[in-house]
């Protein structure tokens, strides 16, 4: 060939046409080559793409299985829909997705054979075409706030098991650190946990007590219990006084022998009879006297101590007797018992007291000294049984500062909250020291009681003389933002307890409270992570309810039905009771967003309610109505918090 185009070249003879048609050839080969390989490398591309956006896919999908079939499904499925063998004019193509660390990281193969259009012409075929990728989840420093439904349905079990809603809380949660975890490993990225278990209440006292006692008020009006007492006079004995002594005689136990014939003469008048008959003899001690003594108290509460002397006395009685028309002379000897009693009376002497005996409760509004119970130290109160004093020691469960009764509550980032007088919903103010108005209080339910009727009605009157304790729920306490080893997250996961009612707004109140950079927690919350990176903020806010407000217990709002601070009627009208409560929730929402904290909803078990959405950040609410759900939900909430990044 090389010795026909030299012949050519050197032979100027009519060769016009053979170098032209050479030339053709050269240029189809270089435009056909061109053309073919743009082809080529059009179809490596989008084997690339495919092949990327595949095992983001099967990253994506991995859970606490790790690279299970369902991630490797998901991985094929999506190299499928993005790589088209038609449009590609490819065949023979080939993904293999695997994961040499259970899914940590997930790698992927991919082959194709794009055949030639113009270069067919010069013997090349096609073009065997290879591509590599991998995906891992990359998370950066985050901080997670869990505001955890801790209310006593969380107690029930689950439809067709015999696990309870909050034991599938807890798994799920231990699953979404361990995926986090797994994520960060090798990496110097910061994940913090803070956690804010509600119910109708929230048990944030040791944290506001850290960051400055002062924070607390030192007295506090709770409706309770006061004791009444009567002023009782006593008089106590306290000696005898020196005795007065009086003497008293008294004769008994006459005894009359028989009468008997002084002389045979009989006489046939009474005079002649009487005429020289003896007189009587006077009465004659006989024998010797008996003397007793004896000590008693008498009618008039007297010490009486008295001698009595018994001395038998002897005399002779004479008489006329007439007997068958005759009288005779008669005598008998007659005895007694004369008796002197020799008194000596004492008067008592006693010392008069008064005191105090309980005489009954009145059930009111009672203000008091919290300045020790608000250090968690037992505290002393006279409402143990009548009146007397008992202790109690604080668990930590808080009521909110001043607040407003009105019925409906907003956010802007304008003018904040309104109405303004609402200083319960400002998640960034500090407490002014000076204004107990401003400051949290322990809420004290060993002296929290509810005002009834004799008949066991509930009443609003200022006093009554009836009541009864107030049923009061607090949960487990609440923890600030930290970095914690797997031990430490799931012992807290596992403390959390089931009971009280539903109000949301409180949750979500204070898990704001532990995510916003310029609250009173802000310290901790701008802690700056060692590799200096920024810090991306969430709020994980999970109910297995709806609202559920109660008007007689005692909440972070005291004892609605009498204190109203969130109605001025103490809640008659329940939807609206619940209407205030869920404003106040979706203002508190507007407020966290608004600094740039998302927040993440889940339903669990019920409903997903437009209130939940709402509050939740765009794409960020879900429903779960079983144990597997939850956690899937818990999943991809971690997926989310952390990236997803091609590393290959």
């Amino acid at each position: 060939m090389t010795k026909v185009f030299g012949n050519l070249f050197c032979d100027t003879k009519g060769n016009v046409l053979p170098i032209a048609a050479a030339g053709l050839m050269v240029s189809v080969a270089i435009v056909g080559g061109g053309i073919d390989m743009s082809r080529a490398y059009k179809a490596e591309n989008r084997l690339q793409s495919a092949c990327d956006a595949a095992v983001l896919a099967g990253r994506k999908n991995v859970s606490t299985n790790g690279f299970d079939s369902n991630a490797e499904s998901q991985a094929d499925a999506y190299f499928a829909t993005n790589f088209n063998n038609s449009s590609e004019q490819a065949t023979d193509t080939v993904f293999t997705p695997s994961s040499a660390d259970n899914g940590a990281s997930v790698d992927g193969v991919a082959t194709t054979k794009v055949a030639s259009t113009i270069m067919k012409v010069f013997g090349v075929d096609g073009f065997d075409l290879a591509v590599g990728c991998s995906a891992s989840m990359g998370v950066g420093n985050s901080d997670v706030v869990m505001v955890l439904d801790n209310t006593g349905s969380m107690g029930s079990t689950l439809s067709g098991t015999s696990q309870t809603r909050i034991q599938a809380l807890r798994a799920a949660m231990k699953d979404f650190y361990d995926t986090l975890q797994t994520a960060t490993t090798g990496t110097n990225a910061r994940i913090r946990y803070g956690f804010v278990p509600y119910s109708s209440a929230v048990n944030v006292g040791q944290l506001i007590y850290d960051v400055n006692p002062d924070y607390l008020v030192d007295a506090w009006p709770i409706q309770s219990k006061e004791a009444v007492f009567e002023t009782v006079v006593n008089q106590e004995f306290d000696h005898w006084d020196d005795p007065t002594s009086s003497t008293s005689t008294e004769y008994d136990n006459y005894d009359y022998d028989s009468w008997s014939n002084i002389s045979s003469t009989k006489y046939n008048s009474k005079n002649a009879c009487k005429n020289g008959l003896p007189s009587d003899t006077a009465w004659a001690d006989t024998g010797s006297p008996t003397i007793t003594t004896s000590t008693f108290i008498n009618g008039s509460d007297q010490q009486v101590t008295r001698t009595t002397t018994t001395q038998e006395q002897e005399m002779t009685d004479y008489r006329c007797k007439k007997k068958k028309g005759k009288w005779r002379r008669q005598a008998r000897d007659v005895t007694r018992d004369f008796i002197s009693h020799q008194d000596e009376v004492r008067d008592p002497v006693y010392i008069e007291t008064t005191s105090l005996e309980f005489d009954k409760w009145i059930y009111k509004q009672v203000t008091y000294d919290t300045s020790v119970f608000k250090t968690f130290a037992a505290a002393s109160t006279n409402t143990g049984f009548e009146g007397s004093a008992e202790s109690s020691t604080w668990d930590g469960c808080i009521e909110e500062r001043s607040t407003s009764a009105a019925p409906n509550f907003r956010y802007s980032t304008v003018s904040g909250i309104t109405p303004s007088a609402a200083l319960d919903l400002d998640i960034d103010s500090a407490p002014d020291t000076g204004k107990d108005a401003t400051k949290w209080a322990p809420m004290w339910p060993d002296v929290a009681y509810l005002r009834q009727t004799s008949g066991g009605n509930y009443t609003n009157s200022t006093t009554s003389d009836y009541g009864r304790s107030a049923s009061s729920r607090c949960p487990h306490e609440s923890q600030n933002l930290d970095e914690m080893t797997e031990t430490e997250f799931d012992t807290y996961a596992d403390s959390m307890v089931a009971s009280g009612n539903t109000y949301l707004d409180f949750g979500m109140l204070w898990g704001a409270r532990l995510s916003t950079p310029d609250g009173i927690f802000a310290a901790n919350v701008n802690e700056t992570p060692a590799n200096g990176g920024e810090v991306s903020r969430h709020i994980i806010f999970m109910t297995d309810g709806v609202m559920q407000p109660y008007r007689y217990l005692q909440s972070t709002y005291g004892i609605e039905y009498h204190d109203r601070r969130v109605t001025t009627d103490g809640g008659s009208d329940r939807g609206e009771h619940t209407d205030r409560h869920t404003s106040r929730f979706l203002a508190i929402c507007a407020a966290a967003k608004a600094k740039g904290i998302r927040i993440w909803s889940i339903a669990f078990t019920s409903g997903l309610s437009t209130d939940l959405t709402t509050c939740a950040s765009d794409s960020s609410s879900y429903t779960a109505n079983s144990s597997d759900e939850l956690n899937a939900a818990f999943q991809e909430i971690a997926k989310q918090v952390g990236e997803l990044r091609i590393i290959q």
